[in-house]
């Protein structure tokens, strides 16, 4: 690991880049950076400081780019970050690490510096499961790399051609007799999977839907990520002897219960969130309202019809998604209407700049009143312009609607999406669930209030990123097997250990 302070005499043995340090000095606010007062959140809120401890670690790499050292150009740590931005929205500072690392990239490969690109692939490789949909949609090495066919080159050596390559053989350890159920085959529940069996236990998991995935094949857009690159993963999971059992919802006949008496030892429940907020506004019955899940599902599966002038309401990922996804199948107009202001927005930076890119109009601190139709079919929407007032129990300012202030938008089509939750009804009552409708769960060991049953991923999150729901699944696969071997799960002791294996 790298130190955050090095010593004068080992610092000027060291080779400088001056360009890199001119680079550095411009893309950083050096006076700003040097009352940092090691407070250590960007590295705790990380999920891949937690998933790879001994290669990753978002602070220590801040405070290392000053030095202007070729090392850092060369470095896998650059290519690590997986833009979920919580270091910057939970920083005191407001550092933006996401966006001072992406700059450093695009000047290590303007620079020639490849090694630290190809490093990373092979850290993923060896240490995410799901890792062709993680390179594709938590990496982002096409924001730094423009050469397409490189990319498409490395990627299909690393990751296809190894994996392909590679013999599979379910390990054998002296407590590869246990049968653990998962519920979901969501990327949540694929990880625990992947861990599990290496560790030599027997994994059914269950899926409600006719094909595997959860919202990795249900709902990320296929720009994003395609069915072929979600079918290579989940391949690279049933070869370790993983089996699935698709079209087999949880709940009446076959429920948690029954999965305990058919004799498996321990649950990872790991639906996700999929069920869409509802949105208590008159016309939402109108025909082309949608709610942003079935919209993406409807788009990914090509049943959509014709758009022209698109509302989305709501500021998330899922309601950047639907906005670039309306673009892309033809949408003349496209508007997303968000009721506080930028800075509250809680899509990632990366992708609003993405979609405004693709022409996709945002409007902030504008909220929707009604939305208005003729012959059943929506043609406007009655907005209102919001304030923001004191802060709400979230730490954001309230919006409040400023009177008169009402307008009309034309509009042919309404995609609602302002946010998802877990479906928990075929959970048996000794399943504690929280206010805000998730799983209760031991932070450290994921276990739910129920003997043997764990959860994980958006059940117990909410919305959360790919990356996140792999960190839960891992960290499940590690409680689990702790659980069945009969040793005590000690909080630090997880922490510890979990993802430093």
């Amino acid at each position: 690991m790298h130190p955050i302070i090095v010593p004068a005499d080992e610092s000027q043995e060291r080779k400088k880049n001056p360009s890199l340090a001119k680079a550095l000095g411009d893309l950083l606010d050096f006076e700003k950076l040097k009352y940092c007062n090691e407070c250590g959140i960007c590295t705790a809120s990380c999920p891949i400081a937690k998933i790879l401890p001994e290669h990753y670690n978002p602070r220590i790499l801040l405070h290392n780019l000053p030095l202007g050292d070729d090392k850092i150009l060369k470095s896998p740590e650059l290519w690590l970050c997986a833009w979920c931005y919580h270091c910057y929205r939970r920083c005191p500072q407001s550092l933006n690490l996401p966006e001072i690392f992406q700059a450093v990239r695009r000047f290590a490969v303007e620079s020639g510096y490849l090694e630290g690109f190809y490093k990373a692939l092979e850290i993923i490789r060896k240490n995410i499961p799901l890792t062709a949909s993680c390179c594709h949609v938590c990496f982002h090495p096409e924001r730094a790399i423009k050469n397409k066919q490189l990319l498409k080159d490395a990627l299909q050596h690393t990751i296809f051609t190894h994996e392909a390559k590679k013999k599979k053989k379910i390990p054998s350890t002296p407590h590869n007799q246990g049968k653990v159920a998962i519920i979901g085959s969501g990327p949540a529940g694929l990880s625990a999977a992947h861990d599990l069996a290496k560790k030599g236990y027997s994994v059914m998991i269950f899926e409600a839907l006719p094909s595997p995935g959860g919202m990795l094949r249900r709902c990320i857009p296929k720009y994003r990520l395609s069915n072929k690159l979600v079918d290579f993963d989940i391949m690279c999971i049933t070869d370790l002897g993983v089996k699935i059992k698709t079209n087999t919802p949880i709940g009446g006949r076959l429920n948690v219960k029954k999965l305990l008496e058919k004799g498996y030892d321990a649950i990872f429940v790991a639906t996700g969130a999929q069920e869409d907020k509802k949105f208590s506004i008159e016309g939402n019955e109108l025909s082309g309202v949608f709610h942003a899940l079935d919209f993406l599902e409807k788009a990914n599966q090509k049943k959509v019809e014709p758009l022209n002038r698109v509302s989305i309401i709501g500021g998330g990922n899922v309601a950047i998604d639907s906005a670039i996804t309306a673009r892309r199948l033809g949408a003349k107009e496209v508007t997303i209407f968000y009721r506080r202001s930028k800075d509250e927005m809680p899509a990632s930076p990366w992708e609003i700049e993405e979609a405004k890119s693709e022409g996709v109009k945002i409007e902030f601190l504008v909220a929707p009143k009604r939305i208005l139709g003729e012959t059943g079919k929506v043609n406007m929407i009655e907005c209102s312009k919001m304030e923001l007032g004191e802060q709400d129990i979230t730490g954001r300012r309230r919006p409040v609607p400023v009177d008169g202030s009402e307008f009309m938008v034309e509009t042919d089509t309404v995609i609602i999406a302002i946010g998802q939750f877990p479906n928990t009804v075929f959970l048996q009552k000794t399943v504690e669930i929280t206010k805000q409708r998730t799983i209760a769960t031991n932070p450290f060991s994921l276990e739910t209030s129920s003997p043997s049953i764990f959860a994980g991923g958006d059940a117990v999150l909410g919305s959360a990123t790919l990356i996140e729901a792999i960190l839960t699944g891992k960290q499940a696969a590690f409680s689990i097997d702790y659980y069945l071997r009969g040793i005590p799960l000690d909080p630090l002791e997880i922490a510890e250990k979990a993802f430093g294996e």
